[in-house]
């Protein structure tokens, strides 16, 4: 059994940042039902042409696992049937704007009359409190509010955009909240409304330069510097846009490097002879490591730099990750069949339980409403009449 089976999730959620809240619960065993609609579908299901394809890789990125219902929440029948479903659910998780669940007639104190327990959890921009709570977002705007696009980009250049990392970051913090307040009900036997704010989760990342901000020392963009270590940074290899990363952490690993670079005597040069000089003359490190890696294969300098202990590997490409044998060996890569037979690659739950059924994925992404059947006859027990009737109703749509 996986961590989490026995635990059903309504899932309410769009786009990105929730529904990978739901993706990795779903992956330690939650089941996961997916609440959409044909008349408003997710963004994000809508086949365009994207990562050269057609069908919507970014939806089978945080659907994969999960089953799917239709609902029309904007039909009276569709919300009760969404209350039925709630009252066998242990999780509700939503990731509108700030009181559009409550204008659909699904808000927490409605929710919680249907079932005491149930833990409602709210993904949205800026939180359901607060004035700016009504503000819409998504994932760049996350990290320019949150201060981390500030920080992200070379001291000569523009902030840089935070996109599906800040989605993704905002969803592993929802997820960790989730099993808080499933904890939290186990012990008083109360359920609760989880509020995330995705801004809050970027400022969150930047805590260190808050402190720092708090003391009167302003940090900007570093590019690929690091505060102390040096050299830190990608360099240049034999190989087409192959981009060597080496961050050296004492003077000892600098001693080696320099040996390795065919140039010892920088070991003992007094702008280089400790890591506070080093750091403060970094900038004349890099044409002469620059230079040696620019002759060496990727693959082969990474590793020689990390046979001699120093910090060192390729910057990896999405191609790579697909391929390597650690991964794989892992199960943190895997093959998913979808639907319709298809095998794709898929990114597994980054976590190992020792002793219990390793979490992952064990479907593909479901097709839009594919699993009423299930969900509305065995699970609320509609006969196939009652559904056919919502169906021709227009509430499930």
């Amino acid at each position: 059994m996986k961590p989490l089976t026995g635990l059903r999730i309504a899932d309410f959620t769009v786009h990105a940042a929730g529904p990978f809240c739901t993706h990795m619960l779903s992956q330690m065993g939650a089941e996961v039902i997916k609440v959409e609609t044909a008349l408003r579908p997710d963004i994000f299901r809508k086949p365009h042409a994207v990562y050269g394809r057609q069908g919507p890789a970014t939806f089978d990125q945080v659907s994969s696992n999960k089953l799917s219902v239709r609902l029309n929440l904007k039909h009276p029948e569709g919300v009760a049937l969404a209350k039925k479903l709630v009252g066998v659910a242990d999780v509700a998780a939503e990731s509108f704007r700030a009181g559009v669940m409550a204008r659909l007639g699904l808000g927490y104190d409605i929710l919680r009359d249907v079932k005491r327990d149930i833990v409602m959890v709210s993904v949205s921009s800026s939180g359901q409190t607060g004035p700016e709570s009504h503000f819409a977002g998504y994932a760049p705007l996350f990290g320019a509010w949150g201060g981390l696009g500030y920080l992200s980009g070379h001291a000569d250049g523009p902030p840089v955009e935070m996109r599906h990392v800040m989605d993704h970051s905002v969803g592993m913090h929802a997820a960790l909240a989730t099993l808080a307040a499933l904890n939290r009900r186990r012990r008083t036997g109360e359920g609760c409304h989880v509020d995330i704010a995705a801004r809050e989760v970027a400022s969150s990342l930047v805590g260190d330069f808050l402190t720092a901000a708090s003391a009167g020392v302003s940090v900007g963009r570093m590019g690929n510097d690091d505060m102390v270590r040096a050299p830190h940074g990608l360099f240049p290899t034999a190989d087409a846009d192959r981009w060597l990363s080496i961050s050296v952490s004492s003077d000892a690993e600098w001693k080696v490097l320099a040996g390795i670079i065919g140039q010892p005597q920088l070991a003992d040069d007094p702008r280089f002879a400790t890591q506070a000089e080093r750091h403060a003359n970094r900038r004349a490190l890099d044409a002469p490591i620059g230079a040696w890696s620019a002759g060496q294969g990727g693959e082969a300098a990474a590793e020689r730099l990390q046979a001699e202990g120093i910090a060192a590997h390729l910057s990896w490409a999405a191609s790579d990750i697909v391929a390597d044998p650690h991964m794989r060996a892992r199960g943190a890569i895997l093959d998913v069949a979808e639907t319709d037979g298809t095998i794709r690659a898929a990114i597994g739950h980054p976590a190992r339980f020792a002793g219990d059924d390793a979490p992952g994925i064990t479907r593909g992404t479901p097709a839009l409403g594919g699993d009423e059947d299930y969900v509305y006859g065995e699970l609320l027990g509609l006969s196939r009449a009652q559904i056919g009737a919502l169906v021709e109703d227009e509430a499930i749509y």
